[in-house]
């Protein structure tokens, strides 16, 4: 089995050498390719401006100056002699859940092996930075490779991806696995923080305040998270609404 690792962290990030390790359980054959850059939150862009700078960082290992979009169609298309068999994206520092998923550089990866007919898994763990420890990459590690082997064979869906989310804690307090669908945050505590440099200019940047996910809808991810299971969620690539599809169709006859 081929597979493509890709994140949305950068070529550096810690997530990305605890995805390899979780292919290398699967596969001898892993091929990394992940954005010079972290490319955190830049959904599913391609860059259609700018060229793509390709660095060989080792044995099939490679930097792009660009998005997870591009890695894996760089990988896919250009790098690889045979198309892989899974694309794994991840491991993001955080959890990609709720709205987050179209946010996600992530989930994007992902999404782009799914669009290129390829089984394909965004993998986040969740983390929060104000409980002052590292993330707990080992949860991913541990859990990751057996979840992903029952699901390549139970056989996914052609245009549906799945994305996991671990919870934040070690593997010994995971309270087990839950198929979520996708939740639904907060928006209140989505606010822009307004700062001045050291000139006295005005900065801003987009926060969110702590909280968000007490009271998670029973089934999401988001319930998931906060019980310390792992969240599996499929998503599809077909976003129509098809009931109001059908109210459409009335309206328009």
């Amino acid at each position: 089995m081929r597979i493509l690792v890709t994140n949305d962290d950068g070529i550096h990030a810690p997530g990305l050498e605890a995805c390899e390790k979780i292919a290398r359980v699967l596969s001898d054959e892993v091929w990394i390719i992940a954005p010079e850059n972290d490319q955190s939150g830049v959904s599913h862009s391609l860059s259609l401006n700018d060229p793509l700078r390709l660095r060989e960082v080792g044995e099939r290992r490679f930097a792009v100056k660009g998005t997870p979009t591009d890695c894996v169609i760089m990988g896919a298309r250009h790098l690889m002699k045979e198309m892989p068999d899974l694309v794994l994206s991840g491991v993001n520092r955080g959890r990609n859940a709720a709205e987050d998923v179209s946010y996600s550089g992530t989930v994007a990866g992902a999404i782009e092996g799914t669009v290129l007919g390829i089984p394909s898994f965004s993998l986040s763990q969740a983390y929060a930075s104000a409980n002052k420890h590292m993330p707990f990459w080992d949860t991913a590690i541990n859990f990751a490779p057996d979840l992903i082997r029952r699901v390549l064979d139970a056989g996914m869906p052609r245009d549906v991806l799945v994305n996991v989310n671990f919870p934040d804690c070690p593997p010994e307090q995971v309270a087990g696995i839950a198929v979520t669908q996708q939740g639904k945050r907060d928006q209140e505590l989505l606010h822009i923080e307004a700062r001045r440099d050291g000139r006295g200019n005005p900065y801003y940047w987009i926060a969110f305040g702590r909280g968000g996910i007490a009271g998670a809808a029973q089934g999401s991810d988001l319930h998931a998270l906060n019980e310390k299971r792992i969240a599996v969620t499929p998503l599809r690539l077909d976003m129509t609404d098809e009931p109001f599809m059908t109210r459409l169709a009335g309206v328009f006859e």
